[in-house]
């Protein structure tokens, strides 16, 4: 009997020992873990995972199409040059439609279906206003490469993005100005104004109606602005409205697919003779201009129809125009760059920060975008200096992606022209002041 007991009581102290061991042993692993955060190893073991949210369907597709691809492409670099804290970065695809609710929904499923940290996207300024409110309450970072609307300045200056609200293209309030400069440029002394009813549209009308009025011109409609429901089953009455009292101009803030059948009433209308339609970033796509239509000898409705649209002249935009045509066999077209930059900056925040959240995204996102730092305009290079421990200063494909406390970019414009024979060309750039 006392040999059992001496037998019980030496098996007892061996699995003692045994738990004081392996607890001894996490514990140690844990402590020098590459020097980080013992929380981060499960989330890291499972990768960083981003989605995209913009439109391959919709009012925005044709410009939105190739946002995705250059998502996808910006995953398989960062991936064949080590991924993100040692583990490949996966991505999630969700098509906006260009339409808020889906957006919104689709939103919802990435963040608290399939846990994304970081999200691209959205483009439509009113699919990003609805989605956002997802992203902050669930702690996932938002970039968008293209929500230009002025509302996004003021919600994030009043707190209510929590930090997890950037975009690679500068807000409209600095495009208005750049339209504005153009009519004035081109000597329009009388302008009227037909803009989508919604947070971009409004937006936009509104800085450029203080901005050409500053400069001296006159707003033909300004007690009584066009604005156009998107699902409005006709817009003669709007061309009508925007057409008519003789203008210069029409300052025209549309989407492709009900921008065009708005236009095409004008002309139909016999409005358009003589009248130079000023155009934006939304509908910068030739599948628009063939939306529109042609003339009876075949030319372009809106030929000679001028716009601006949020250039791309990074430091990386050479070399990743290269990539790009390398890849997909494509001509580089808008916010392509923007797309491209978006993703990397959200690889690089999370590396900084060691850990696969939005959270840690969100974190670190202006430390890798802005000064101080090194200078770096390479992806794989860039990743290798913050791994090392290094501060950098990312210099994208569409520009130097310097983002403020709003998160918001400040960059320059391309103005563009329609051709008779349908094609668009970039005649000029402007800075807005």
């Amino acid at each position: 009997m006392a040999n059992q007991r001496k037998i019980n009581y030496y098996q007892a102290l061996k699995k003692s020992v045994l738990a004081i061991t392996f607890l001894s042993t996490s514990l140690s692993l844990a402590a020098c873990g590459g020097g980080s955060n013992p929380n981060a190893s499960q989330e890291n073991a499972q990768g960083l995972k981003l989605g995209s949210l913009v439109p391959t369907t919709g009012d925005l597709s044709s410009i939105g199409q190739n946002m995705p691809v250059a998502v996808q492409l910006a995953v398989d670099t960062i991936n064949a040059c080590g991924g993100v804290n040692e583990n490949p970065v996966s991505l999630v695809s969700e098509d906006s439609q260009t339409d808020p609710s889906t957006g919104s929904n689709a939103m919802t499923k990435l963040a608290e279906v399939d846990k994304v940290a970081g999200v691209v996207g959205a483009f439509a300024s009113s699919v990003s206003g609805s989605a956002v409110d997802v992203a902050v309450r669930n702690k996932v970072m938002l970039v968008s490469p293209g929500s230009t609307s002025p509302v996004f300045t003021q919600r994030a200056s009043n707190g209510e993005f929590n930090g997890y609200w950037a975009r690679t293209a500068p807000p409209d309030t600095y495009q208005a100005q750049a339209l504005a400069a153009l009519a004035s440029k081109q000597g329009f002394k009388k302008i009227s104004t037909v803009v989508i009813n919604n947070d971009y549209g409004v937006g936009f009308e509104q800085q450029f109606v203080q901005a050409f009025e500053k400069s001296g011109g006159e707003i033909l409609q300004k007690n009584n602005p066009v604005r156009y429901d998107p699902k409005a089953p006709t817009l003669d009455s709007e061309a009508k409205s925007a057409f008519g009292g003789k203008p210069d101009a029409v300052a025209a803030v549309l989407y492709a697919e009900t921008g065009s059948v708005l236009l095409r009433s004008a002309f139909e209308q016999g409005l358009s003779d003589g009248v130079t339609v000023l155009l934006t970033d939304g509908v910068y796509s030739e599948d628009f201009i063939r939306q529109v239509g042609k003339t009876g000898d075949g030319k372009s409705i809106i030929s000679g129809a001028l716009g601006t649209v949020p250039g791309a002249n990074g430091e990386a935009l050479s070399e990743f125009t290269a990539l790009w045509k390398e890849k997909t066999g494509k001509e580089l077209t808008a916010f392509v760059p923007h797309s491209w930059d978006a993703a990397v900056l959200m690889m690089l925040a999370a590396e900084a920060s060691d850990t696969n959240t939005g959270e840690g995204i969100q974190s670190n996102i202006l430390e890798v975008a802005n000064a101080p730092g090194t200078e770096v305009s390479d992806p794989c290079q860039a990743m290798d200096l913050v791994r090392q421990g290094g501060d950098i200063n990312y210099q994208g494909a569409s520009g130097n992606v310097d983002i403020d406390e709003n998160g918001d970019v400040i960059g320059g414009y391309d103005v563009w022209q329609v051709n008779e024979d349908g094609s668009l060309a970039v005649i000029d750039n402007i800075t807005p002041e």
